[in-house]
């Protein structure tokens, strides 16, 4: 056994970071009780998870929110802080020249937590109703998504070397994963309170509904071999075009405006696009290779 001798300091403190979130989110998101039948009528079943279980200490007052869904759209919130964390601790590694394998294990167990665990306890709790009336099955779907998070960073991990340009990812990225679950959530609160709650329970229906279904499809691209873009090296690193700084200045100003609205649909878009793009390039090979050379 080689003992460690040294590790880098600020990359660890900001992987550190990465896990509290990781580890806040849970807690906010296990306050909301276990959705109660009106009536004994699944039909009935409230849209929303019951209040708090608990009074919190007065330090943490936000957290003990009366609205549920505002315990839901914090702890999107924390998962997607968690995401930035992420985001910056390998730049600082290779900024400070801080690489090592110490670290690489230590973001994969803070990962698991923070865009695997986390996120899974977080689709049970923002589909009541779902939850309610197919208890055993979306337990199931968060157990696979936690699964499927685990074998993505076990993958990651022995297929990566320290030569790797991080141009792009074989398979969805987990905190991209986490991000969309975090992001509906984030999206129902801002809806509930824009709109009202007799319009927003229209698309809670749909929601608590096709979440789900999506998170399956979701799991599964994370431990695909489809190819994603690593969106720091790709779109913000390095030289590009005057039109592709412009097209990041409008994203950025779209969510400062409307954050609730745009970094779920950002999220949608960057989860969808690669697998509708290899179905396409799939399909036009092989319609290539069917058309007559001459």
């Amino acid at each position: 056994m080689k003992p460690i001798r040294a590790v880098a300091v600020l990359p660890t403190l900001f992987t550190l970071g990465n896990l509290l979130c990781g580890f806040f989110a849970i807690a906010v998101v296990s306050r909301i009780d276990k959705p109660v039948p009106l009536d004994n009528d699944p039909k009935q079943v409230a849209s929303v998870p019951a209040t708090r279980i608990d009074s919190p200490p007065e330090w943490i007052g936000v957290i003990g929110s009366e609205d549920p869904t505002h315990n839901l759209m914090l702890c999107g919130a924390l998962i997607l802080v968690a995401m930035l964390f992420d985001a910056v601790d390998g730049q600082l590694a290779r900024i400070t020249r801080g690489v090592s394998e110490f670290g690489a294990q230590l973001d994969s167990l803070v990962d698991l937590v923070s865009f695997g665990v986390a996120p899974a306890i977080l689709l049970v709790k923002v589909c009541p109703q779902f939850t309610n009336v197919h208890n055993e099955a979306i337990w199931s779907i968060a157990a696979l998504f936690a699964c499927c998070a685990a074998l993505r960073l076990a993958r990651f991990n022995v297929e990566s070397g320290s030569d790797d340009d991080h141009v792009a990812f074989a398979g969805l990225p987990t905190p991209a994963a986490a991000a969309t679950i975090a992001s509906f959530a984030i999206l129902s609160y801002k809806l509930r309170n824009d709109i009202g709650f007799e319009t927003y329970s229209g698309y809670d229906w749909w929601m608590q509904r096709l979440l789900p279904l999506f998170s399956i499809v979701v799991a599964l691209l994370m431990v695909s071999r489809i190819r994603y873009p690593h969106p720091l090296s790709q779109f913000v690193q390095g030289h590009r075009s005057f039109a592709h700084v412009v097209g990041i200045l409008f994203a950025v100003m779209a969510v400062s405006i409307k954050p609730h609205y745009a970094v779920p649909l950002l999220c949608f878009l960057f989860v969808g696009g690669p697998p509708l793009r290899f179905a396409w390039d799939l399909l036009w090979h092989r319609r290539r290779q069917e058309e007559p050379l001459f």
